[in-house]
Parts: C-alpha cells; structure tokens; sequence
C-alpha cells in the first residue's frame, strides 16, 4: 500500500510524509538524505523561504505553488528527523502551530472583540507573545531572537525589542544624527584603525541605518532587495545596449557605463509617468 500512496497524485500530506520517510529508510533510502542532519538542512531551509519571497516580489506566480512545495518539504524533513531521533513528530508541529494561532486570536476564537484595528491587533500579538516568552524562562528583553535571521531582519527585530521597554530614540532626527557619527568613526577607521576594526565600525552603521528604517516604517530587508532587484534591472539595460554593439560591459569603462546607467534610469522614470490624456 505505501508505494500506492507514494504514486497517488491525490495523496496528499500522507504521500509527502511517507515520501520523506522512505527517502531516511536507512535500508532502503536516498544514500544523501540518509546522511543529512539539522544542521545540514537548515541553510536549505533558509534558502527555500528566500526563494519563495523572491518569487512573490516577482509576482511568478506560477512559481509560487512550487516553491511553496519545497518550503514545505523542509518542515517535513526536520519533522521526520525529529521522530527518528524520539524529539516529536509532524503531527506536534501542527498541533504546535494550530495551538498557537487559536491562543494569539482570540478576538477570531476567544470572547475577546474583533473590533479593533490591525495596528492594534499588532500591538496584542506582540503582547500575548512576550506573555508566552515569561512562561518559557526567556527573562531577558532579547531573548528568543533567532540568531539564524538575516542579519537587517534581526537588527530590527533586536531594535523593536528594545523600544518596548523604552530603548529607543524619540525621532528620526537623533537617528540621522547617529549616522553621521557612525560614517565619520567609519571614515576614521578607513584611515587609521585594522580591518576588524574597520569591519565593526561598517556594521554599526548599518545597524544604524536599520534603525531609521524602522522609525521611517520601513523594512530595511524589503528596502534593500527592492534596491538589489533595481540595480539588477539597470545593469541589465546596460549589457542589453551594449550588446547591440555586440560588446559586452568589461569591453567598455566606466565613463560609457554611467551614462548607459543615467539612461537607464531616465528609460524607467519614464516609463512609471502617467500618459497624457490625448483628449486634453
């Protein structure tokens, strides 16, 4: 029956988890997925949720469904080596994170009322969460902040924390004026101070630099992706002009290629202005 199931398209959740437990079958499993541990799967699973991000910032959404699978798939992996080891199973996870979502709601399971805004709502999630931190002996402010986050995500996580407990600056102004203390100290250690010093003064500008995207409301992650995906975009602009001369960039220099760059700038302004009204 099991290699019935692992061929019925239908199977759902059932095939996935006999899937996985057939591929660690030390007798008759993958010889790789045999071999590998947490620790070995856990960069895999990191880089599944970027792939998944990634596709939903590019809108392919006939992507999504896959790369959805295969976030899905590392959950199912830990599960499965999580059982071989006598930790818990798949079916602690779901109960773990169904138990979860039904105590954080209680305005949607509880008697609690929905009237209430989704800054407000925000605001009891993270209370209910500290709550739950008390009673898993995390008594420091930053306890629980995953150290495997990427590192802009954890600064700002690191920083909401803070500011709970009234850590914080009261505006943006001090926070701009710590970043043109944290650039000069940077400008200094260029000049003066050992790469690790160099290196530790980089870092807390941009420590810093998360900090004012926080008070600006906005996720230096999502900031700087949205940069890379448009610094993406351009240079892409201009390898495709300077292939029309069948050249490539390392055959041309700087001076040529900055202003290819302003065109391609300009080509996207643009494009994102509103057409005129011909009627007008």
């Amino acid at each position: 029956m099991p290699d019935d199931l692992i061929h019925d398209p239908n199977g759902g959740m059932p095939r996935l988890l006999e899937i996985m437990r057939r591929l660690r079958d030390p007798q008759t499993g993958c010889p790789w997925d045999i071999e590998q541990d947490f620790d070995s799967i856990a960069p895999y699973t990191l880089e599944e949720a970027h792939e998944v991000a990634d596709a939903i910032a590019r809108k392919a959404w006939e992507e999504l469904p896959g790369e959805l699978g295969d976030l899905l798939l590392q959950t199912v992996y830990h599960a499965q080596m999580a059982e071989e080891a006598g930790l818990f199973g798949f079916e602690q996870v779901v109960r773990s994170i169904s138990d979860k979502m039904v105590a954080r709601h209680p305005h949607v399971f509880g008697a609690e009322s929905r009237d209430k805004s989704a800054d407000q709502q925000s605001a009891d999630w993270e209370r209910i969460k500290e709550a739950e931190r008390a009673g898993k002996a995390e008594p420091r402010v930053l306890d629980g902040v995953a150290l495997g986050l990427p590192a802009l995500t954890r600064a700002l996580k690191l920083q909401m924390r803070a500011a709970r407990v009234g850590f914080d600056w009261p505006s943006t102004d001090q926070v701009i004026d710590k970043i043109l203390e944290e650039s000069r100290e940077l400008v200094e250690a260029r000049d003066h101070l050992s790469k690790a010093e160099l290196a530790e003064e980089f870092g807390d500008l941009m420590f810093v630099m998360a900090n004012l995207g926080r008070h600006l409301g906005i996720d230096p992650e999502a900031a700087l992706r949205a940069a890379n995906a448009k610094f993406t975009r351009r240079f892409n602009r201009i390898e495709d002009w300077l292939a029309e001369d069948n050249r490539r960039p390392k055959d041309s220099d700087l001076a040529e290629m900055d202003a290819l760059w302003d065109r391609a700038k300009a080509e996207e302004k643009a494009a994102q202005q509103p057409r005129s009204n011909l009627t007008e």
